[in-house]
């Protein structure tokens, strides 16, 4: 079984190709440039240098948020548009869980994160069990000072994963002292391929009822719907 999978759901922009879970190829960037320029060239450059023609894919695999509301729209545009086009299944998996797969071997709580910007982080929590990672405190747009107290409270040692961890480091060291554990910077970065690995045996979801998972509305959109709620106050 074949299995492309992206994610452009943040400023890193992931392709990869598996033949079950054998990584045949991938493509990982970590640039601030535009993933609806880049995203199509490495999908093709990528499938051209393994040879792996369209035809040949059995399924899709997109990271579905939260994160960039761009991005995630982004990659689930174009995952949809080939599923649909290709008539394979395309499947979404959490942007967080794709993260936290780097964290695999860790023994205690693994806690990927997004900056959300004004102190608020995306984030989640998850443990490694099985080889299989398994949900401790679901994922949510929280501060990151009332996270950091729910992670204190389970007197567990964490790992942090995340790009943005340099703008956290020191609140995160204060609240948790030894308990907190920051990954080798190599590890920051989520890669496509465990992307593809989380989604090969997932259930597909119906190409139009696959929708992002921004864990928040956009600003625009909060803004309108506030707006309208004044209005029929009025």
């Amino acid at each position: 079984m074949k299995i492309l999978a992206m994610d452009t759901s943040n400023q890193v922009l992931s392709v990869a190709l598996l033949d079950n879970t054998q990584i045949i190829g991938e493509i990982t960037t970590n640039i601030a440039k535009n993933h609806s320029v880049r995203l199509m060239p490495a999908v093709e450059k990528l499938m051209k240098d393994v040879h792996v023609s369209p035809s040949e894919l059995d399924r899709i695999v997109v990271a579905k948020g939260p994160g960039s509301y761009t991005g995630v729209r982004i990659g689930l545009a174009t995952a949809k548009t080939m599923a649909w086009a290709l008539n394979i299944p395309v499947i979404g998996v959490s942007s967080l869980e794709v993260l936290a797969y780097q964290g695999m071997l860790f023994d205690g709580i693994i806690c990927p994160f997004f900056d959300a910007r004004r102190g608020l982080v995306y984030t989640g929590a998850f443990q490694s069990e099985n080889h299989q990672l398994k949900t401790v405190m679901e994922e949510e747009n929280i501060l990151m000072t009332e996270w950091l107290a729910k992670l204190k409270a389970t007197k567990e040692n964490v790992l942090f994963l995340s790009q943005d961890t340099d703008s956290f480091q020191a609140m995160i060291t204060e609240q948790l002292q030894e308990k907190a554990v920051f990954a080798d910077s190599s590890l920051q970065l989520p890669r496509a391929s465990h992307l593809a690995l989380l989604g090969k045996d997932e259930e597909a979801d119906a190409v139009h009822a696959l929708v992002p998972n921004y864990l928040r509305l956009a600003e625009a959109e909060a803004n309108w719907q506030k707006q309208q709620k004044e209005n029929t106050n009025l």
